[in-house]
């Protein structure tokens, strides 16, 4: 069945037929804060040079923020970091308050028990539509024999259940 182009909530429910995986974003803020966002919005671009690139809605409150960002970590969740992925899509006083993590390359806040990491210098960032594409050579990567945690039709999934 075909849809008109302009309706948005209809194309927003048909693109998320697209199962992806599900990342946290990190950065250290102009202040050497760190701060960071639940994103699905994740692709590989090259192996050589090797390049990532990830997206950031327009109207986000950290978007000045990461692009004066010269490095970015992509924290792949594994399937039982779900609590993770929703404390990183939701706006409490402090994101990373009790949480475990280190600083990877450039201060990128880096959490244990991913399923991959890579941590990026930031190379580009092009505006696009309503978002900004950052695309980032990777300069360590890092990978755990874990799950996956998916998103697919608004809803987190797991292999099996899509299975």
């Amino acid at each position: 069945m075909s849809t008109p182009q302009n309706d948005k909530r209809a194309l927003r429910n048909t693109l998320g037929r697209f199962a992806t995986g599900v990342t946290i974003v990190t950065a250290i803020d102009p202040d050497g804060h760190p701060m960071g966002l639940t994103v699905n919005s994740f692709s590989a671009v090259s192996l050589d040079p090797a390049l990532v690139l990830w997206c950031l809605d327009n109207n986000s409150n950290n978007l000045a923020a990461f692009k004066k960002a010269t490095h970015h970590a992509i924290n792949i969740l594994a399937a039982d970091q779900q609590d993770l992925s929703n404390r990183f899509a939701t706006w409490p006083a402090d994101r990373f308050a009790g949480l475990d993590w280190q600083a990877g390359v450039g201060g990128a806040p880096v959490f244990p028990g991913c399923c991959a990491t890579f941590e990026l210098a930031i190379t580009t960032a092009y505006e696009a539509g309503d978002h900004t594409i950052f695309i980032g050579r990777i300069e360590n990567f890092e990978q755990a024999e874990r799950d996956p945690l998916l998103f697919f039709a608004g809803q987190y999934r797991s292999i099996a259940a899509l299975g």
